[in-house]
């Protein structure tokens, strides 16, 4: 047999598998306490050595430990350039902590340093448009406090001039292909990859989750970009929409890979700031520990049942379910719905959701018996101002194959394809 390992190196746990590089087959899997606290490789090699695998075998690593990658978009106008740039940095893997539309003053600079961003995106403009606020804005970030990388995606005519600008003052920086080069026209391939690079580049290392390289150059992808890899290719291969959630401590990520509708994306029903076809949203402040104050605040706001959580984490059973429960239904609610990029703007985004074939649970509490409570919540939820996927076929992910996959499916698509075969 031919394997590979694939690691996936969580806040909580590490999760280790070794798949069968012929046929796909999930062969042995392996979970163990990350070890952030001293260094993340010991939880990691430990993982590694009970798979007992061949030391000749390929190694494939993510990670969201350390709170995964944390992102902030700056754009020329909010309902089209800053939103376009808001889906793809989602669709990248990141935790979207921080969205800026037009001219930075010294109030938006100080905003967007308190949300903490590992990077930033800089958006602005179509190809040929204005290109003034796009240059104003890497002004202003290559003099602020802010010293972290930057990825320029905006205007042809005007991006490397202002990553001059940014690099003249020593801040990392990478030129790539426009967000948004015409409007409706959303392109998110080389800004995603650009980000991808710079969160390995950049970001793992400067977490001090590892002393030393070794660990950084493990690492292949943020465990959301890797999920959403496989999302796509579970996609392709069910020939249908395909729904997935993954509800974790501390944040609870929807990913959502639609068929192309043409008409919404040439005809009257065209989004400005473009479609993505396959998406994903994550939310910060839902989540069973971290996130459980989140998830009562959100209750509250959507006039759920809030559970109690007076005792603080670990809860019991019951309690850890029902919060992955209300998680769950919120987080879906804000990706169908979509959201507002600013107060009193109207909502953008959302995903009609309705032709979705298969859903997918993901997530501690419902690998360990409570998916069917939380996915029956899920799709019974008749009051959330979205319309609920009819006659989907529902699965959980109780093998952890989707992290797996999407870190194999560039190098080796028929095993990454055969663990998804799981799924369907």
């Amino acid at each position: 047999m031919t394997g590979a390992v694939c690691v996936d190196v969580g806040s909580t746990y590490t999760k280790a598998c070794l798949v069968d590089l012929g046929s796909g087959a999930l062969v042995r899997r392996v979970e163990v306490p990350t070890t952030a606290e001293s260094d993340v490789l010991v939880g990691l090699d430990a993982a590694v050595a009970r798979l007992d695998a061949d030391p000749a075998a390929p190694l494939y690593v993510c990670s969201s430990a350390g709170g995964g990658l944390r992102l902030a978009v700056v754009g020329y106008e909010a309902l089209v350039t800053a939103e376009a740039g808001h889906r793809v940095g989602l669709s990248a893997g990141a935790q979207v902590v921080h969205v800026a539309a037009g001219p930075l003053d010294g109030r938006a600079v100080a905003a967007l340093r308190a949300a903490r961003p590992d990077v930033v995106l800089l958006v602005g403009g179509t190809d040929g448009g204005d290109a003034s606020v796009l240059l104003h804005n890497a002004g202003r970030l290559a003099t602020s406090r802010l010293r972290v990388p930057v990825v320029v995606a905006g205007n042809a005519d005007a991006r490397e001039e202002a990553a001059g600008v940014l690099s003249a003052r020593g801040i990392p920086v990478t030129v790539t292909g426009n967000v948004l080069p015409r409007i409706g026209e959303l392109d998110p391939g080389p800004a995603r990859a650009a980000i991808r690079q710079m969160f390995l580049r950049h970001v793992i290392g400067g977490k001090r989750l590892s002393r030393g390289q070794r660990f950084a150059s493990l690492v292949r992808a943020a465990t959301p970009d890797a999920v959403l890899a496989a999302v796509e290719l579970l996609a392709d291969r069910t020939g249908a929409g395909v729904l997935v959630v993954d509800v974790g401590g501390a944040t609870t990520d929807v990913y959502s890979a639609l068929l192309p509708d043409a008409e919404a994306e040439t005809g009257p029903r065209r989004d400005v700031a473009g479609t993505l076809w396959r998406s994903r949203t994550v939310e910060g402040d839902l989540g069973v520990r971290a996130g459980a104050g989140g998830v009562v605040a959100a209750a509250a706001a959507e006039k759920l049942a809030a559970p109690d959580i007076t005792g603080g984490p670990p809860f019991d059973t019951g309690t850890d379910r029902r919060l992955a429960q209300v998680a769950a239904m919120v987080a879906l609610r804000r990706h169908a719905r979509g959201h507002a990029p600013g107060p009193g703007l109207p909502r953008t985004g959302g995903r009609d959701l309705r032709d979705v074939r298969l859903v997918v649970g993901s997530g501690g509490v419902l690998r360990h018996g409570g998916g069917p409570q939380v996915l029956d919540a899920v799709l019974g939820d008749t009051a959330g101002g979205w319309a609920a996927p009819a006659g989907a076929r529902r699965t959980v992910d109780s093998a952890y194959v989707l992290a797996a996959a999407g870190l194999l499916a560039a190098e080796h698509p028929a095993a990454a394809a055969g663990l998804l075969d799981t799924l369907r």
